[in-house]
């Protein structure tokens, strides 16, 4: 739920305004449409921005804390960095200034409860999305031989009663480009198979944090599990890179 904006001197509004955390929402969503309350709310518990708090305890951020905050995703988005080493940079930072390049955002306009027109506030998980058969083959280019056979390979799995995903489509897509260059399904069941392999690894990681009954425990397992897939991604593709340049010629 949205906390509602706290009033100030107009004067102070005017050189240092203090925002809500819908608004702040607002504003970020400009930049990182997947960015949510929640989302927000682990950052300050994970010690990575701070707000003000007022006499009511809801949150106030000031527009170094909306920097702060843009600079973290920033770094999770375009460098995959995991939030220790994101910590430590801010601790640095902290202890010396502020790091080059930090501007105050523009102004957006946003709703009262911290909407950007055109965008929902709560943007749906993939597990929300669900798309029937015919949808997924409009929507992704692929043909339904072709999903019939991903299914068979298990490279693309339904929700009963045959229901699909935001990351179904994604994967349908992607099977529709990479048949543009002539890779067939059958040719992408290591893809499944190392997949399989990941998740297992990954699992014995996150499984201790989801079994906890505290809600930021939850939140860490989603946090870190975001990070591995990032980072397992960032991987994979340099291991491709890597093995690609004697065929380049690089």
């Amino acid at each position: 739920m949205n906390e509602p904006a706290a009033s100030s001197p107009p004067g102070a509004a005017r050189s240092h305004p203090l925002m809500s955390i819908g608004e702040v929402l607002g504003q970020l969503r400009v930049e990182f449409p997947d960015v949510t309350i929640s989302k927000l709310r682990f950052l300050e518990a994970e010690g990575l921005v701070e707000p003000q708090r007022t006499a009511a305890g809801y949150r106030k951020y000031s527009w170094d804390d909306v920097a702060r905050l843009r600079f973290v995703l920033t770094a999770q988005r375009d460098q995959y960095l995991p939030l220790r080493v994101i910590r430590d940079q801010l601790a640095q930072w902290d202890a010396g200034g502020e790091p080059p390049g930090w501007q105050r955002p523009a102004l957006v306009a946003v709703g009262p409860g911290g909407e950007v027109p055109g965008r929902s506030v709560e943007e749906p998980e993939s597990s929300q999305v669900r798309l029937g058969r015919a949808d997924l083959v409009a929507r992704s280019g692929i043909d339904e031989s072709t999903l019939g056979e991903l299914e068979r390979l298990g490279v693309l799995v339904s929700d009963p009663p045959g229901w699909y995903d935001a990351d179904g489509l994604i994967i349908a897509r992607a099977v529709a480009g990479l048949a543009a260059y002539g890779l067939e399904p059958r040719h992408l069941r290591g893809y499944r198979s190392a997949a399989d392999r990941e998740v297992g690894l990954f699992a014995q990681l996150v499984a201790p944090l989801v079994r906890q009954s505290d809600p930021a425990a939850r939140a860490r397992a989603a946090e870190t599990a975001r990070e591995l897939v990032a980072l397992s991604q960032q991987l994979h593709a340099a291991l491709v890179r890597v093995g690609l340049r004697s065929t380049l010629g690089r």
